[in-house]
């Protein structure tokens, strides 16, 4: 059912603030942007290897991306997974009386799309898409790995994910986490909430570079907040949109 993560979502006060970081300091490549009247958003699809980041800014105040703005500021706002058939799958969702958002799916920024209500899963919005025919990922010097969902329970998130999406489990090291995904599609990390400030969903972006001497300075130049290493970027979260980055350092093949 599930390809790999298109993209994870990023609601931002201003586009063009937010493009300075994850655009011009890590290099990620425009792939699209767009204004998306019904929605009430203007969004960007930046690449970052397999996947894509979307920033997402509000356009008019009684939409839901400008009420999560309200609500609890700049930060992550939904992980999309791809699929060949977006219809069929809500399809079959709606079967197994999973709650969701869209009834039927919509056209938006990539492809045709629909979303699920957060309750059914663990505190994630998640959204299905079925991007049009021959898009071609951009090369991107930075990439994503990984995303980390803070849950009371990894073991039961797992089963829920798998359940729903069919998502492969990836092994992992002994103790209260587990991994779902493809190592060429991006993963998830399901920790205890504990392990994340009590955050309950999304807490946290892995990505990596090949270089870090250059993506540190690019990051020098746009005054980003982070402590570096030798193999390793943490970045504050006020330099990322409100948003906890951690990139390593890794050979692309």
């Amino acid at each position: 059912m599930i390809k790999k993560i298109h993209h994870v979502g990023i609601v931002v006060e201003s586009l063009a603030r937010a493009c300075r970081f994850w655009r011009d300091a890590l290099g990620l490549p425009l792939a699209r942007e767009a204004d998306i009247a019904d929605q009430g958003v203007r969004a960007s699809l930046l690449a970052a290897g397999d996947s894509e980041i979307e920033l997402l800014e509000p356009t008019r105040a009684d939409t839901g991306v400008a009420r999560f703005l309200a609500r609890h500021g700049e930060g992550l706002h939904h992980v999309c997974f791809e699929t060949p058939d977006v219809d069929a799958d809500l399809g079959a969702l709606k079967a197994q009386n999973v709650a969701l958002l869209d009834q039927t799916p919509r056209q938006g920024l990539a492809g045709r799309i629909a979303f699920l209500h957060p309750s059914a899963c663990g505190s994630v919005l998640v959204e299905l898409a079925t991007p049009p025919h021959g898009e071609a990922s951009a090369d991107s010097p930075v990439r994503f790995k990984r995303l980390v969902i803070g849950c009371r329970d990894p073991q039961d998130m797992t089963k829920t994910y798998q359940q729903l999406f069919g998502l492969p489990e990836v092994a992992v090291n002994d103790g209260p986490r587990s991994l779902l995904g493809w190592s060429g599609g991006g993963t998830l990390l399901m920790v205890p909430a504990v392990e994340v400030g009590g955050t309950l969903g999304m807490a946290a972006l892995s990505m990596v570079a090949p270089e870090m001497a250059p993506l540190v300075q690019r990051l020098q130049k746009v005054d980003a907040v982070m402590f570096s290493g030798a193999s390793e970027i943490t970045l504050k979260p006020e330099a990322a949109n409100n948003v906890h980055v951690h990139i390593s350092r890794y050979h692309f093949p």
